[in-house]
């Protein structure tokens, strides 16, 4: 599975949105709207860039880009009438820059009268994108694993104390006879956890099991 952490940029990580976002700049009188969601498919990615573009059917262009994949390895991108490589490629790379994936953006212009000329396009788009990106703090992609942990009280310190680099989040706590975690943590660090509680389960000290599910990113 793959959740979202809020986190510093890390580039051996990928980063998107949990909402969308959008920004408007103003350059020589031409309005640049940009817009990002978060996409899980290439069909949604197509048809968010449909709904923008249906919502702003009087702009002058909708110029868009996406990317999608567990590392970024599925993009595309239109310059949707714009002169060739000055509105959907700087997008694009602006994304990249960002190490995102399961992102699109679509840039909504009207015209203002005034010509920008190839490279004022190519900054216009590239810093349309970059001012809504830079509206919130991205969110980290992290492929995580989840486990339902059944610990006695007195020991459950101990165990949280050994655990805590390795959580992304504990999901839930139940309080009984027993405490119960549901607990996330990157699969980067599953084999060194899994060895530390079989050893525990061995021990007597717990009992563990991990929790089926689907690979996805939560929208």
């Amino acid at each position: 599975m793959l959740s979202m952490n809020e986190d510093m940029p890390d580039e051996t990580y990928f980063y998107s949105i949990e909402h969308r976002r959008t920004a408007t700049i103003k350059i020589k009188r031409s309005i640049f709207m940009c817009t990002l969601e978060y996409v899980a498919s290439i069909e949604k990615a197509k048809n968010f860039i449909s709904r923008i573009a249906k919502e702003n059917k009087t702009a002058t262009h909708n110029c868009w880009a996406y990317i999608l994949g567990e590392k970024g390895d599925i993009f595309h991108c239109s310059d949707a009438g714009e002169p060739s490589g000055t509105a959907g490629k700087p997008m694009l790379n602006t994304l990249q820059s960002y190490h995102m994936t399961h992102i699109a953006a679509v840039v909504t212009r009207h015209f203002g009268g005034v010509k920008l000329g190839i490279r004022g396009l190519m900054d216009a788009y590239g810093a349309s994108v970059e001012n809504t990106i830079e509206l919130k703090k991205l969110k980290k992609l992290v492929q995580t694993v989840s486990l339902l942990i059944e610990v006695s009280y007195k020991f459950n310190d101990t165990l949280l104390n050994q655990i805590k680099n390795d959580l992304t989040q504990i999901k839930d706590t139940t309080y009984t006879d027993k405490i119960v975690h549901t607990i996330e943590i990157e699969l980067k660090n599953f084999a060194r956890v899994n060895t530390l509680l079989s050893e525990y389960q061995s021990r007597g000290k717990l009992k563990f099991s991990r929790i089926p599910q689907a690979d996805k990113i939560p929208s």
